[in-house]
């Protein structure tokens, strides 16, 4: 039965759960203006309103559809930055400057860290040596 839920967004979360949480964000008018249905709009209760959803298919899909569009965009959005890679540091502010750091001596190494301190634009990087091939004699 789980491989049917797969793609189920609505998988574990209860009716009961979708109808308050609905009725919170919304209210009942709020709710009644957008899902046209008597329960949200003469005497609304989240049980009357669970007894008719849990009997009417139509309604229920309807009410569904407003809790995904509601909440869905909000938990794809936190789930993107999760799964998102943090970003790297570059070099010129992971590293202190002369400025920002007391722990830095006149020889530019910061003490507390035992690194060197690189003071220049954040633009330009060290050059590197070329790759060279060691071949063995």
């Amino acid at each position: 039965m789980t491989d049917k839920q797969t793609n189920n967004p609505l998988h574990g979360i209860t009716l009961e759960r979708v109808v308050a949480k609905l009725q919170e964000h919304y209210g009942w008018e709020g709710l009644a203006q957008r899902v046209n249905i008597n329960c949200f709009k003469s005497d609304p209760s989240v049980k009357s309103s669970l007894k008719f959803l849990r009997k009417t298919q139509w309604a229920r899909d309807k009410v569904e559809q407003l809790y995904l569009s509601t909440f869905e965009k909000r938990t794809a959005k936190k789930s993107e930055r999760k799964r998102a890679a943090p970003k790297k540091q570059t070099a010129s502010k992971t590293m202190a400057t002369d400025k920002d750091s007391n722990n830095n001596d006149s020889t530019g190494i910061d003490s507390a860290n035992k690194k060197t301190v690189h003071n220049k634009p954040s633009g330009q990087s060290t050059p590197k040596k070329p790759f060279q091939w060691k071949v063995p004699k």
